[in-house]
């Protein structure tokens, strides 16, 4: 599922003109990926260039029971470096992370937080943040 919320304010963001690195922690381990512009967008899940399209891009599972469009907290990212270089979030983004178990400071919406390339960031995916369903054995 992918495509634009009518109901919410477009997000500003700059994009990323160099490559950067993007090291994402998830269960405790880490996954280091390479972002070249040129590459973005991944897909159609996100803001382009978000951590989500970067995750999506790079077979990283991070949940978007919205399919990306800010309308859930499902995608919900914990920013440890490099905030920063990300774009500023939206009223809609903070409303919407409200909705979020354990958030920080720190805490965005992946489909929302779109780094601008000027520093290598790094991510954690919150171990709360899976869809029992999807990942369950059958």
């Amino acid at each position: 599922m992918a495509g634009t919320n009518p109901y919410i304010e477009k997000a500003h963001f700059t994009p990323a003109v160099k490559p950067f690195r993007v090291t994402i922690i998830h269960d405790g381990e880490e996954q280091v990926v390479e972002v070249r512009p040129e590459d973005i967008p991944y897909g159609r899940t996100g803001l382009p260039g978000s951590i989500l399209d970067i995750c999506e891009g790079h077979h990283i599972e991070l949940e978007h029971t919205c399919g990306g469009v800010c309308a859930c907290s499902t995608c919900h990212v914990i920013v440890r470096e490099g905030g920063d270089s990300c774009n500023e979030a939206g009223d809609d983004e903070l409303d919407q992370l409200e909705e979020a178990p354990g958030i920080t400071i720190q805490s965005r919406l992946g489909c929302q937080c779109v780094p601008n390339g000027e520093r290598d960031i790094i991510i954690e995916i919150p171990a709360w943040n899976r869809n029992a369903v999807k990942e369950t054995p059958h």
